[in-house]
């Protein structure tokens, strides 16, 4: 059996930098999170703390989020979603500060 490498005390993971760059909300996201430029990161805290203020988490199957008005907006009408389809759906609304409404190619 293979040994195992022995964890290095005391270094922190360094956060990724795309996570951490600032993204435009769009209108029906920044209905629930706000509308201020902030980190994927905190989007997610956001929408996070919007579904369990609202207990908008499934009962039964906590991985599912059942959407209220404002959330069937930011996850393309539908009723309810997984945890992991949430995110998907809520990169969709969100853009770039630097580029305006257009995500579109960078020009050179």
């Amino acid at each position: 059996m293979a040994k195992k490498k022995a964890k290095k005390a005391g270094k922190k993971r360094k956060p990724n930098a795309a996570f951490m760059k600032p993204m435009t909300p769009s209108g029906p996201l920044a209905a629930v999170v706000g509308s201020s430029a902030m980190p994927r990161t905190e989007v997610t805290k956001k929408i996070w703390g919007y579904i369990k203020r609202n207990g908008l988490q499934d009962k039964k199957n906590r991985r599912m989020i059942n959407a209220d008005n404002k959330l069937k907006k930011v996850f393309g009408g539908k009723g309810q979603v997984s945890m992991y389809e949430m995110t998907k759906l809520v990169s969709q609304h969100l853009r770039d500060p630097g580029f305006g409404n257009n995500p579109g190619p960078r020009k050179k």
